[in-house]
């Protein structure tokens, strides 16, 4: 039995027991709680600094290719 396969027989089996309101839960769980639990976690590991830089790369990249832009349509 593949890994592939193996997954799809678990998921199979759980889904039969707890039915697709389940993965619903889950599913809008893990996004919300999942994004906070690692967001923290960073936070707590980089402090705020390192938000402050990533986002000042970010806008750095936005004004790189708006200038290129610029340039492409003279």
């Amino acid at each position: 039995m593949t890994v592939s396969e193996a997954g799809r027989k678990g998921g199979e089996t759980t889904s039969k027991k707890y039915g697709r309101e389940f993965y619903e839960e889950i599913g809008e769980k893990g996004g919300k709680i999942g994004g906070l639990k690692g967001g923290e976690t960073t936070k707590r590991k980089y402090g705020h600094e390192f938000y402050e830089e990533i986002g000042h790369k970010g806008g750095q990249k936005v004004k790189s290719l708006i200038e290129k832009g610029k340039e492409a349509e003279t």
